[in-house]
């Protein structure tokens, strides 16, 4: 099985949480438009009450092209 990964993206400030919240359905549009519905898991997390993440996982074959198109911060195992 092809290991997966979480790509992410960093909010920081007061805004943060609702910002991550924001930019997840930013994610999902991206997955429906691009036609990828077998890849939906995404979600936000807030870290602390001035840092908050958006995330999705992809398929580690497939970072690359995913990590030049959408720009994440930084990218990480997803362990389920």
């Amino acid at each position: 099985m092809e290991r997966q990964i979480k790509l992410i993206w960093d909010f920081r400030g007061p805004q943060a949480l609702s910002i991550a919240k924001h930019h997840e359905i930013h994610l999902k549009d991206f997955i429906k438009a691009e036609k990828l519905i077998e890849r939906d898991i995404t979600g936000f997390q807030e870290i602390s009450e001035l840092h908050a993440i958006a995330y999705w996982v992809v398929p580690e074959s497939e970072i690359k092209k995913f990590r030049d198109v959408l720009k994440p911060n930084r990218a990480t195992l997803y362990e389920s």
